[in-house]
């Protein structure tokens, strides 16, 4: 190893020898040294060991400096080095930030088989690519807790799939919620504390990530988009950057980022772009709760209803696979039998892929319940079994179009190893609230499934709300 490993004379505690072991060479001026520094107490707080040679070493860091040419050649050279002897590679450093004539990153041109590159003083930076690739020991802080997953707690969900609230309360007062009354105004968690809860949950396991709020499309208002600071890069606080990143930290963990309670405002024109790419699902629960304008107006809901089906169609023209989901109340105060027409009509034109739909209910506290024509009972549930009606219709029609396709299915249950089959969902069905995927046993003997992975699944049937598919 080189002689710039010196410091590692000095091995890191670590309580068994099972720990995993990093290697690392430190190389340029004092303030690189003071990076090394940094990133080995935190490997040392977090149960790494190091390693005195490349070989011994489960991943090598190497500290670069790109000042001069002699410099650049040696952090090169032991780079290269590193990749001969042991293979799993990360660059942080000077050189890291430096690019050729081209505007290629130096080291990538030159060592394309790197695991991760980053400039100086990145220690987070550093240590999300040590946790990426050689999963950390023990947090002795966080990691006591049975079952946690560390800054992000613990879970009631399945370990697969999580919930990430990412504000609290809301700026709205339809006329049918107590929300405001019970939970206050909005309130944005800071965007920090909400990706780092994202990465501990990705890093533990989880599979799919359901953004949670009152108002997702709000997010930031409160704070008016200030600008927090997350792996020292600043970020705004504010949907489209906050999906944006969240996007970016699924990815190389292969997850599935899902959102909910989103407002058709036209900041989520933004958003569209990034689910048809592939950033994060191209799936948008909406609680739209009506239609008619009208109607709209006596629920002081925030979106009128009038762009609404102009809105959907614009989503679906850049984004041909997303899915809307939404719920709908039936028998409003005054709704008349023209308004809940209107709203049939929408839920046809619009093509919503899943609905739910409530009869009014009077709750204690909401101001609609002094609105002048409330309707009966028996109508409001009437109306409301009318609506289901017409929306699994509309369901069913878009369900049968996936037969032949071929889906990713995230498995829930697959007893015996899915030799009989199992249960799993697409993209299109959020846990508890939309249908499943029902799998048949596998074609293949030697195909088995397991909760928590992801399987590609043949669609050869629907069943009500669900699909039925085959493992592939």
């Amino acid at each position: 190893m080189n002689d710039a490993t010196a410091l590692q004379a000095a091995p890191l505690t670590a309580p068994t020898n099972t720990a995993p072991k990093v290697g690392f060479v430190s190389l340029g001026c004092p303030k690189a040294l003071t990076d090394s520094e940094l990133i080995l107490t935190q490997l040392s707080a977090e149960g790494y060991q190091t390693s005195k040679t490349f070989q011994g070493a489960d991943l090598v860091i190497v500290n670069t400096c790109g000042f001069i040419d002699d410099a650049v050649r040696e952090s090169l050279d032991t780079i290269g080095e590193a990749l001969a002897e042991n293979g799993r590679v990360i660059v942080t450093g000077c050189l890291g930030a430096k690019s050729d004539a081209q505007g290629n990153n130096m080291v990538r041109q030159m060592h394309p088989r790197v695991l991760a590159v980053t400039g100086p003083h990145a220690t987070q930076e550093v240590m999300d690519a040590v946790h990426l690739n050689l999963p950390k020991p023990h947090d002795p802080f966080l990691d006591l807790v049975p079952h946690s997953f560390g800054v992000a707690g613990l879970k009631l969900t399945p370990r697969h799939y999580a919930y990430l609230k990412i504000s609290e309360g809301c700026n709205h007062r339809c006329t049918f919620c107590i929300i405001p009354s019970m939970r206050g105004d909005l309130v944005s968690r800071p965007i920090g504390d909400v990706l780092n809860e994202a990465r501990a949950l990705f890093e533990g396991g989880v599979k799919e990530l359901l953004v949670i709020s009152q108002d997702t499309s709000a997010y930031g208002v409160d704070v008016k988009y200030r600008t927090g600071f997350w792996d020292g890069k600043p970020v705004k606080t504010r949907m489209f950057d906050l999906v944006a990143t969240l996007g970016e930290i699924a990815a190389p963990y292969g997850a599935w980022v899902r959102l909910h309670y989103v407002y058709p405002y036209p900041s989520v024109d933004d958003i569209v772009p990034l689910m048809a790419t592939g950033k994060v699902l191209p799936y948008l629960d909406i609680p739209l709760q009506h239609s008619h304008p009208d109607v709209l107006k006596r629920m002081k809901r925030p979106a009128s209803g009038e762009k609404n089906l102009e809105r959907i169609a614009a989503w679906r023209a850049a984004c041909p696979e997303l899915v809307v989901r939404s719920t709908f109340i039936a028998g409003f105060p005054g709704e008349t039998e023209e308004e809940f027409a209107h709203l049939l009509d929408f839920v046809r034109e619009a093509q919503i892929d899943r609905a739910g739909c409530f009869a009014y209910s009077a709750v204690d506290g909401a101001t609609a319940n002094a609105l002048p024509g409330m309707l009966p009972p028996e109508l409001r549930e009437e109306r409301r079994s009318r609506f289901m009606a017409v929306a699994e219709e509309v369901s069913a029609q878009r369900l049968r179009r996936r037969v032949g396709a071929t889906m990713q299915v995230l498995v829930d249950a697959a007893p015996g190893m899915g030799k009989k089959g199992g249960i799993g969902r697409s993209y299109a069905d959020a846990p508890e609230i939309d249908g499943v995927v029902r799998l048949l046993p596998p074609e293949k003997i030697s195909k088995t499934l397991k909760v928590g992975e992801f399987t590609r699944a043949r669609i050869v049937g629907t069943e009500g709300h669900d699909l039925v598919a085959v493992p592939v």
